[in-house]
């Protein structure tokens, strides 16, 4: 049996990084429990040299299984223990782009980027076809995108990826950045943007670009795509195919203002996810998994998990799926809820 040890990646936000550790075990219980096959034990936290770890033991840990370890929220590196030492492990992540395409963009209301790869990497791993984010083959949409957090996580993991936002003017700001941020880094791409229309009618606009990591790989054909909608999630139908997506992830409205110029919740949380998760549910194709993260002074677990179930969706209420609650401030403790469509 051996041990290993996981450095966690140390964050600017205080108050996340106090939580990280009882986070990532539970990352890595549900890893655990969908696809290494119940391999680790003891899973703990341990003050190595004063400083904390998150540790735990292993039979054997195949290149396929230290593959989806390397992409762990909060994962900084991995050691195997061998007596009082640690030996590197050799982990090589996902991730195809500079880091700065999540840390660059700051604004008020910003979801943590640690905790959106963790939602990104729970809910896809419930998928029943976990595998394919190693393959690069889930398609992910976050129906409430804002300002495209997840929309770049899923980038810098090779995925194809669309968001849905009812703000334009949060749609119009992560067009730019992103925009810049490809001239800027010399990546091959082609975006555009332009209204949506249906019966003459106009329903939203988009902005899509094509992207590939090399030049080799975009002259291939090897392209991911991205697309951002300025339209209503609870008409979201009107802009995707049913069946489409394999991954669905959404940072619910937390129900508070950010910053003096920040926009108040017109409808409380619960209103919204139960007027927009049957079409949300429609989006799914079968096997796939929804993740959604709320804020529990707001919005009660047992409620959201009523309206999935009367979307069609099965729940992911297991062991490996409770304790993922955490203070974020004092009028947030942010829950996340898992279901799969069956």
């Amino acid at each position: 049996m051996a041990e290993y040890a996981i450095l966690l990646l140390p964050s600017l936000n205080r108050v996340y990084s106090g939580t990280a550790v009882t986070l990532t075990r539970r990352e890595l219980a549900v890893l655990d429990a969908t696809v290494l096959g119940g391999k680790l034990t003891d899973v703990a936290e341990t003050e190595i040299a004063g400083v904390p770890y998150v540790t735990f033991g292993a039979a054997e840990l195949t290149d396929t299984d230290l593959a989806y370890l390397a992409n762990l929220s909060s994962r900084y590196a991995m050691f195997e223990r061998v007596g009082d030492l640690l030996r590197p492990v050799t982990t090589a992540p996902l991730d195809l782009f500079p880091s700065d395409l999540l840390t660059i963009l700051k604004y008020p209301g910003k979801t943590n980027e640690q905790f959106t790869k963790l939602l990104l990497n729970v809910t896809a791993l419930s998928t029943d076809r976990p595998g394919d984010l190693l393959a690069r083959k889930l398609r992910v949409l976050d129906p409430m995108c804002g300002r495209g957090t997840t929309l770049n996580q899923a980038l810098m993991y090779g995925l194809p990826v669309a968001g849905v936002d009812i703000d334009g003017k949060d749609i119009d700001q992560y067009a730019a950045f992103l925009k810049t941020w490809l001239r800027g880094n010399r990546i091959k791409h082609l975006a555009r943007s332009a209204p949506i229309r249906r019966n003459r009618a106009v329903l939203g606009r988009r902005f899509d670009v094509e992207l590939a990591p090399t030049k080799e790989a975009y002259k291939a054909g090897e392209l991911i795509t991205l697309t951002a909608i300025a339209g209503d999630t609870v008409h979201i139908g009107q802009f995707f195919r049913h069946r489409t997506f394999d991954v669905l992830v959404a940072d619910a409205p937390y129900g508070v203002a950010h910053g003096s110029h920040g926009r108040t919740v017109s409808r409380s949380p619960v209103e919204l996810i139960a007027a927009a998760a049957p079409s949300w549910a429609d989006l799914l194709r079968p096997g796939g998994a929804l993740g959604l993260s709320f804020n529990t002074h707001v919005a009660r677990r047992s409620d959201l998990a009523e309206i999935l179930t009367g979307a069609g969706l099965t729940v992911l209420d297991g062991p490996a799926y409770q304790g993922f609650e955490h203070r974020v401030d004092q009028a947030i403790v942010r829950d996340l809820l898992v279901a799969r469509r069956d």
